[in-house]
């Protein structure tokens, strides 16, 4: 048994029971508990970054090259694909059962009868866990918007912000302008922050201007230009020449801004040297190749802005690509579908077996809103689907595992 008595999945069925409510926005209970902690500055400085797409390929970004400088880095994110610990990474290794255990009995020592959601409880802890490393960094993701969510009680030093899609509407409103303003909500005044969003809400900018912030915007202010073989980062310091990164073709915009947040916390400091490092920093689930002849690709993308960004990845490499799909209930599964209808051959609906998860009769009926019927194949199980596509595909094809975490995690699993 670990701390408080409780293995790491006893605490972490125990707080799914907590509270009522599976999301309960807002600071005032979060931040109270926090403030029983002694409200532990997780680093002696620390990167917030929140936006709808690309949060946590920038956050491994920063990571890699943080980490190459010599620098103690920690990061929290969320979700986890296949293990919880994935969640608190404490300078480059997942967090052991032990070091959570801990973290969980400290909370539940400060809660005092304060409810709390799962992820609140679990962000919470990680602020604790960071606490106690000794760290020159921590950089924290944003789960949900960013002016209500968890990770929001701490001050940042340095605020990114990723591109604004249409996401959690019920949540953060109904547009990217609304939904925009819930995200800046991460900014603090006169304190620098980052932006990859090529064309940021109105809200966006208007809320750095209230509040004095210096914001640098990708391609205003910096961007990552093809040269050659490598890339150029090009902003304000100056240039540096880097490796292409790895993974979807997203992800340059991704370590453009991871260079541009470090490089405004540490101006004086050569990162050429150490931003190399982020062209394998691609976090799993992210075109992530899973198996060969045919070529099987797993890919978080749940909404149609990043199955937008997933068909130009897709369309540089090859022909139609067979997709199994898999998602929650509450996406876009009509706008996610139209976003990847010009490089799709084949559609193998999944169905998803947890909250708010789409069974495979009812993703296949919305599915049928929006595709040919003859490409849209009937509803199986996530093995069979995968049989099912790669005989389409044939051995010089490509099927792609996409729609929702879930999906991939169950991918991944059955490494296949």
């Amino acid at each position: 048994m670990a701390a408080g008595g409780r293995s790491l999945e006893q605490w972490l069925r125990w707080q799914e029971a907590l509270h009522p409510q599976a999301m309960d926005l807002g600071l005032e209970r979060v931040g109270a508990v926090w403030e029983n902690l002694g409200a532990p500055r997780p680093a002696r400085r620390v990167i917030t970054v929140a936006g709808t797409n690309g949060k946590g390929s920038t956050v491994a970004c920063i990571e890699a090259a943080a980490r190459a400088a010599g620098l103690a880095v920690g990061c929290y994110t969320s979700p986890h694909l296949l293990r919880y610990n994935e969640r608190l990474r404490l300078q480059g290794r997942d967090a052991p059962d032990a070091r959570w255990c801990r973290a969980f009995a400290a909370v539940e020592a400060a809660r005092d009868g304060i409810p709390l959601t799962y992820f609140e409880f679990g962000t919470l802890a990680a602020l604790r866990a960071l606490a106690r490393e000794d760290l020159d960094l921590a950089v924290l993701e944003v789960g949900l918007g960013g002016r209500l969510d968890a990770v929001n009680v701490v001050d940042p030093d340095l605020a990114v912000l990723t591109p604004v899609a249409l996401d959690h509407q019920h949540w953060l409103g109904a547009d990217r302008e609304a939904i925009g303003a819930e995200k800046a909500g991460i900014l603090r005044p006169g304190i620098p922050a980052v932006c990859s969003d090529r064309d940021p809400p109105a809200s966006v900018l208007a809320e750095a201007r209230r509040l004095g912030v210096s914001l640098w915007c990708l391609g205003r202010d910096f961007d990552l230009r093809p040269a050659g073989e490598d890339r150029e980062w090009r902003g304000p310091p100056g240039r540096l020449r880097l490796p292409s990164p790895g993974g979807a073709r997203v992800q340059a915009d991704n370590a453009a801004a991871a260079v541009a947040a470090l490089v405004r916390l540490w101006p004086g400091r050569d990162w050429e040297g150490p931003a190399a490092a982020m062209a394998g920093a691609v976090p799993p689930g992210r075109f992530q190749l899973l198996s060969e002849s045919p070529e099987l690709r797993a890919d978080v993308a749940h909404n149609p802005a990043a199955a937008r960004a997933l068909a130009a990845t897709l369309e540089a490499g090859g022909g139609p690509v067979q997709v199994v799909l898999g998602m929650l209930a509450d996406k876009d599964v009509e706008g996610f579908a139209r976003a990847l209808a010009g490089v799709a051959g084949g559609w193998f609906p999944v169905g998803l077996d947890v909250e708010r998860g789409l069974d495979g009769a009812a993703l296949h009926q919305r599915l049928r809103r929006v595709l040919p019927a003859g490409r849209l194949h009937p509803p199986a199980t996530l093995p069979l689907a995968l049989e099912q596509a790669r005989a389409a595909a044939g051995r010089e094809g490509r099927v792609l595992v996409t729609g929702s975490f879930h999906t991939v995690a169950q991918a991944l699993a059955l490494r296949v």
